[in-house]
């Protein structure tokens, strides 16, 4: 705005000196109420909109103790937040995290909050939601290679000396678990490797510092670990569903608790581990003893301890005094007396058992003597000449007689061979022909006029044509 200048005005007007017309006042403008904008958005928003399906990925959901579900709908670009009141029938459907579902509803405006969300009325499924099919295939590959095998899981130690934890430093997990730790086993010792539980890189970080429980520097130092977090979406649970933390969890040599999330939370990293804790507290009281409870057995043990001590000198305490009332305790002598008696009778048993002995073995020597003297080896050798002799007789005489044998049937049957000879056929006057291949002709109609044959006959072969 320009100053106004009065004095030039005055000289304008003569001298005299006039205050200016004040310019008009402008319109004031209307103030509205927080209230009064959120109603008129929703107002505005339900006008525009009205009922709608939206397709989504279910997350962050919660059902409330009154049977109200809260849930959020998203795709790769934005966030939608949703209400599935009780009194919806599809309020009674499984709902959870990860699912790719269509929800039917009103969008409107929570005035309380001054948010904007679906109020749905019906939610049917779409499909899996891209994460829960990224873990499905992830389960069903480890799961084929044998990485759930409840053979391959190893036992968990009783009473660990020392415990390795990969955890967030500053969640609530690693509170929970060492709460439980110190009022169960105070003396165990607890290693923290810190990581990120969430986020990108989360899942490298985990897998490293696995790894890095499994070096040589903790061999013998560490005998658990524990790999925990707390509850959340199953956004927030991902990195436990990474393959790399799978992988790291099964290369451990070390045996692996998986604490991950509350007790309806199932990730990869469960199913790969030796023992999985539905939460960060109870894998505290499933790796270590209660204090109480081993104080207890310590306490029942000693109590049995003490009762058998007792009866075992109440018993030598009754061998004692039995000893004491006996006979030989109260007359040692006759005692001694007795034994000298059953000492020379042994004695006398063994002298005679001795001669039995000796005398049977002597009997037994004699009657081998004897026969003995039977089977002299000259006697038997003179015998076996004879009978070698007669046999060699008996054999040379056989061998003759067969000579002889077949020597006449050799002459009878080549005697029969020179009659059915060829040639001696041919020398009775008959004859045999061949044609001009040399085949022989068994009868007349095998030759043909022309054909040049061949006769044999006695004294020779003879050529000639067919007419």
């Amino acid at each position: 705005m320009e100053d106004f200048d009065l004095f030039s005005y005055a000289k304008a007007s003569g001298g005299k000196t006039q205050p200016p017309e004040p310019p008009p006042e402008p319109a004031q403008p209307r103030i509205w109420s927080v209230a009064e904008i959120t109603r008129s958005v929703r107002i505005t928003l339900e006008n525009a909109m009205g009922e709608v399906w939206v397709q989504g990925e279910i997350c962050n959901f919660r059902r409330q103790s009154s049977g109200h579900c809260y849930f959020g709908l998203k795709d790769e670009k934005a966030l939608l937040s949703c209400v599935l009141f009780r009194s919806s029938a599809s309020a009674r459907v499984d709902l959870a995290d990860g699912m790719q579902v269509q929800a039917h509803g009103r969008v409107t405006v929570y005035e309380a909050r001054g948010q904007y969300q679906l109020i749905a009325n019906l939610i049917q499924p779409a499909g899996a939601g891209l994460l829960q099919a990224r873990f499905e295939a992830l389960k069903r590959k480890l799961e084929a290679e044998g990485l759930f095998d409840p053979a391959r899981k190893r036992p968990i130690p009783g009473d660990p000396r020392c415990i390795g934890i990969v955890t967030s430093p500053t969640g609530a997990a690693l509170q929970d678990f060492l709460n439980i730790a110190c009022r169960r086993a105070p003396w165990a010792r607890i290693i923290i490797n810190p990581v990120r539980v969430q986020g990108a890189g989360a899942a490298a970080e985990i897998a490293a510092a696995i790894h890095e429980f499994n070096l040589p520097m903790f061999e013998g130092v560490v005998d658990l670990l524990v790999v925990c977090r707390g509850g959340g979406s199953m956004e927030d649970l991902w990195a436990f569903n990474e393959e790399i933390v799978a992988r790291a969890i099964a290369a451990s040599r070390l045996p692996v608790i998986s604490a991950v999330g509350h007790e309806i939370d199932f990730t990869i990293a469960d199913f790969v581990a030796d023992l999985r804790a539905p939460t960060p507290s109870a894998a505290a009281e499933l790796a270590l003893p209660d204090r109480v409870a081993l104080s207890r057995h310590l306490q029942q043990g000693r109590t049995r301890l003490q009762r058998a001590i007792e009866a075992v000198l109440a018993h030598h305490r009754r061998s004692l005094d039995g000893m004491i009332r006996s006979a030989g305790f109260r007359a040692p002598q006759r005692l001694l007396q007795d034994r000298a008696q059953r000492l020379d009778a042994a004695a006398s048993a063994i002298e005679l058992r001795r001669e039995r002995a000796f005398r049977l073995r002597h009997d037994r020597l004699a009657a081998a003597i004897v026969r003995l003297r039977h089977y002299r080896p000259d006697q038997v050798l003179a015998l076996r000449r004879l009978a070698l002799a007669a046999a060699r007789t008996r054999l040379q005489s056989a061998l003759a007689a067969s000579v002889t044998q077949k020597s006449g049937r050799i002459a009878r049957l080549a005697e029969m061979l020179r009659i059915l000879s060829p040639e001696a056929t041919l020398g009775r006057g008959y004859s045999i022909t061949f044609d001009a291949a040399g085949h022989l002709l068994r009868s007349a109609g095998a030759a043909k006029t022309g054909d040049l044959i061949r006769t044999r006959l006695s004294g020779g072969d003879i050529a000639s044509r067919v007419e």
